[in-house]
């Protein structure tokens, strides 16, 4: 019986020789005649092949690659087969969890045709880890460069980016230059212009939404052809939208950018940096607005912003109540000395909503009654004590952290046989001494940083360990929770999932409140 070969092909870069964006290029197409030509030669028989075409080999979720993986744990074949290792991946750690991990368990042989990859191979894998290794390198080097170039771009004033901010469109004869959106622009001096006046931004959101002007991303998706669709619904201008458009110093005709940046080159996450690392350059396209107008709004917005800190029961339900009615999520308000929470869709948008209404002291004695109710009546006390545990973060972090530890224990073993393996090449003639010297040197300083990282994730799994295991006793804190004379936001997010709130019955005088509990 001939062994059944899974093909893997893939390609990280657009071909222009498509014709349509479903056909595959012709480089993949190239990859797949080479792989089945040499699956013929040795007698198997292609049973699938998989194709991920425009996709990097650091992208954990391309379609045909994850197929492939779920297909191969399954038993499907006994061989996978691709062009080269770094086809498959460009990532150590997916070389070692894989092709020397889980593969060897599944019964399945991993084959690189042009760099003589084998797992049948006795002695092979040294050279696979080394491969697995420079991989890596290429692919830290190769963001490295694209960072670079980008960086230096957005410090000469270019534009990165997929579109434009709003207001503004990309000028089609000049990369990284922007022209003015005659339309949104008139949007744009209209919102400066009408807080200048003394509107507010929820009085201006409304006003907008009255007239039906497009938000900037409905304009964007009607008149700049986005991918992202809407659902058939038109979002609302809201106080957010308005408060952003209002302290972007790109519509002084400013390049501000970087004000995100990615972790790290294998992740597409993104995270806030500080100001001081924001790329600026001044007058590099046509402002939208005066600098007389932008301090006049910018002296505003200062004199009319509240302290960060909350007092008192503020935030207690911050990010847990809901409208009944439209979904959005209300906001704390106060009058008097008394805080309340009401959804700010009505006040943007009459139509959208009837526009629902609490105090927050009426929601929380609701909440305390409600809790009471159910400890007394209705809750088995073990089912919680289950369900409701104070260190579940706290074991998250401890699995987070040993998986973290394993996977750097794994790469450090990797990287001390390189540095062995490295040593036999010298000896061997294969490297002359330059080359040993430049891979020996970046070997040990990686080296060495993992040797700091484990130690660092062993501290941490230490403490974490200590204090999971010091006498608490999550039992009594379980039974406070559940009969207490007041809420806490620890409490809170403890307990409560979301609430729901509806508006006042004009009729019974009450308000329907829906609370979806964690256990």
């Amino acid at each position: 019986m001939r062994e059944k070969v899974a093909i893997y092909c893939r390609l990280s870069e657009e071909d222009r020789n498509k014709q349509t964006p479903q056909e595959d290029s012709a480089s993949i197409q190239n990859q797949k005649t080479m792989l089945q030509q040499y699956a013929k030669e040795q007698g198997w028989e292609v049973c699938r092949v998989y194709s991920d075409d425009d996709y990097a080999g650091a992208d954990r979720k391309r379609p045909a690659f994850n197929r492939l993986l779920r297909d191969a744990e399954q038993g499907a074949f006994e061989i996978i087969l691709c062009k080269t290792l770094s086809r498959f991946t460009r990532e150590l750690e997916l070389v070692e969890r894989y092709v020397h991990g889980l593969f060897p368990l599944w019964g399945i042989r991993f084959i690189g045709l042009v760099d003589h990859v084998d797992t049948d191979v006795k002695g092979n894998k040294k050279s696979r880890q080394i491969t697995g290794l420079m991989n890596e390198w290429y692919l830290e080097d190769m963001s490295e460069n694209i960072r670079s170039v980008l960086t230096n771009r957005r410090m000469n004033g270019y534009h990165i980016g997929s579109s434009a901010l709003y207001g503004y469109r990309k000028d089609p004869d000049q990369k990284g230059h922007l022209l003015i959106d005659d339309d949104a622009a008139a949007v744009v001096r209209e919102i400066f212009t009408q807080y200048a006046q003394g509107c507010g931004k929820t009085a201006i959101a409304r006003s907008l939404n009255a007239r039906g002007v497009p938000t900037p991303a409905e304009h964007k998706r009607r008149y700049m052809q986005s991918r992202k669709g809407t659902d058939g619904v038109a979002p609302l201008w809201q106080y957010a939208t308005i408060s952003q458009i209002l302290t972007n110093e790109m519509y002084l005709g400013h390049m501000v950018q970087g004000r995100y940046g990615s972790i790290s080159y294998k992740s597409k996450q993104n995270k806030p940096r500080p100001r001081k690392d924001w790329y600026v350059v001044e007058n590099t396209h046509e402002p939208i607005i005066s600098q007389m107008l932008w301090d006049r709004v910018q002296v505003l917005i200062a004199q009319k912003l509240k302290p960060l800190t909350t007092q008192g029961r503020v935030g207690l339900f911050a990010g847990k109540v809901r409208c009944a009615h439209c979904g959005y999520m209300m906001r704390s308000s106060k009058n008097h000395g008394r805080h309340y929470l009401q959804c700010r869709t009505r006040y943007v948008c009459r139509d959208a909503c009837v526009g629902a209404f609490i105090s927050a002291e009426c929601l929380e004695h609701t909440v305390l009654d409600e809790l009471r109710c159910i400890s007394e009546r209705d809750l088995d006390m073990e089912a919680v004590y289950r369900g409701v545990d104070p260190d579940r973060q706290l074991r998250q972090r401890q699995e987070d952290a040993r998986a973290r530890l394993q996977r750097e224990r794994g790469e450090l073993e990797t990287y001390s046989t390189a540095l062995c393996e490295l040593y036999m090449e010298k000896v061997r003639g294969v490297i002359d001494e330059s080359a040993f010297s430049d891979m020996m040197c970046t070997l040990r300083t990686r080296r060495t940083e993992l040797e700091q990282r484990v130690a660092e994730e062993e501290r941490s799994i230490a403490m974490l360990d200590a204090y999971m295991t010091s006498d608490r006793d999550h039992r009594a804190w379980v039974a406070r929770a559940l009969a207490p004379d007041h809420l806490t936001r620890e409490m809170v997010e403890m307990l409560i999932e979301d609430i729901e709130v509806s508006k006042k019955d004009p009729v019974t005088h009450t308000t329907a409140i829906v609370i979806h509990w964690k256990f």
